[in-house]
């Protein structure tokens, strides 16, 4: 079966007239995993997974009834849509362009889509090498974290032709609740940057409200219910508080990620002139609890940087 016709009435009748495609997933990390899970289950797609570790794939297939593949262009060979959430550029080269990547296999008028946060030059270059082959992508990332993944409620900005999104949209519905086409190739990646660095800024405004309030010896949580019904309301005030204030750190995203995100910011940003002075000190921050040991921690985990400074 080829890729999804059209948008309009076409969507409206995809459940009935286009119940299955063949779709590949490449990266089985803590978003890829759920996410192929939900094109398997809530999409009821035929799904193929690849993954650097073959063991985790083989779980995969066995836990969800997909299949799995030893190299991305055998899992890419012959689907109509292939999704990609790997690491970095340099892991998205691999799995696409390198050596046994998905792009050798992919058929004529397939469709890429890559929910890696990656560089928004990469998704240009990529889009080009697909346009070369007859292939459409969209650079696609998403927000929303492990949480978001796992219920199938993240939110995907994407980069790309209208044309490929429209075909590709009631797929990516599988594991979104929200979907939005920002532009042109590499827009879907930009948003993402301004995604990140508004949740920088953000994460260190409550990180310093809820020490504030602990060092003045306020209930934490009586502050945190008056003060969330007014403007100082956010989704990391409502779901992180109460971690930060007791210290746990295990939720969500990880800091070297974030680094990760910053810095492709950063650059982004000297690029074209823009200036992100709280990003910058943010970004340190960061490395300040990276070298406590807090690599893996959650993004909250700023707060413990403040707390550590008390201590010495």
């Amino acid at each position: 079966m080829g890729p999804f016709p059209g948008n309009g009435r076409a969507q409206q009748t995809f459940g009935r007239e286009y119940a299955m495609a063949k779709v590949a997933f490449i990266g089985l990390g803590v978003m890829g995993y759920p996410m192929a899970g939900h094109l398997r289950t809530k999409g009821g797609h035929d799904v193929t997974v690849y993954n650097r570790t073959a063991a985790k794939a083989e779980k995969w297939a066995a836990e969800f009834g997909g299949k799995h593949a030893a190299t991305p262009r055998e899992a890419a060979e012959g689907c109509d849509f292939v999704f990609c959430c790997v690491g970095n550029d340099d892991d998205l080269r691999a799995v696409t362009v390198g050596p046994d990547g998905a792009f050798h296999g992919l058929k004529a008028g397939a469709i890429f889509i890559d929910n890696t946060t990656a560089s928004a030059d990469v998704a240009r270059e990529l889009h080009q090498a697909a346009k070369a082959k007859g292939c459409g992508f969209l650079d696609a990332p998403v927000s929303g974290g492990q949480a978001g993944a796992e219920n199938g409620a993240l939110t995907v900005m994407v980069g790309g032709d209208e044309a490929d999104y429209d075909k590709a949209k009631p797929v990516i519905d599988s594991f979104s609740r929200m979907v939005g086409l920002m532009g042109p190739a590499g827009a879907g990646q930009l948003t993402k940057m301004v995604n990140q660095i508004c949740i920088a800024g953000l994460v260190q405004g409550l990180s310093e409200a809820v020490h504030f309030a602990k060092k003045a010896d306020l209930d934490v949580e009586k502050v945190i219910n008056v003060i969330s019904k007014g403007a100082a309301q956010s989704w990391q005030m409502e779901n992180r508080w109460q971690t930060m204030r007791d210290s746990k750190f295990d939720f969500g995203f990880a800091v070297d990620w974030m680094r990760k995100d910053l810095g492709i910011c950063l650059k982004t940003a000297n690029e074209t002139g823009a200036r992100l002075p709280i990003t910058a000190l943010v970004d340190q921050f960061y490395a300040e609890v990276q070298a406590m040991g807090g690599r893996r921690w959650d993004t909250s985990s700023l707060i413990a940087r403040l707390e550590n400074a008390d201590r010495k």
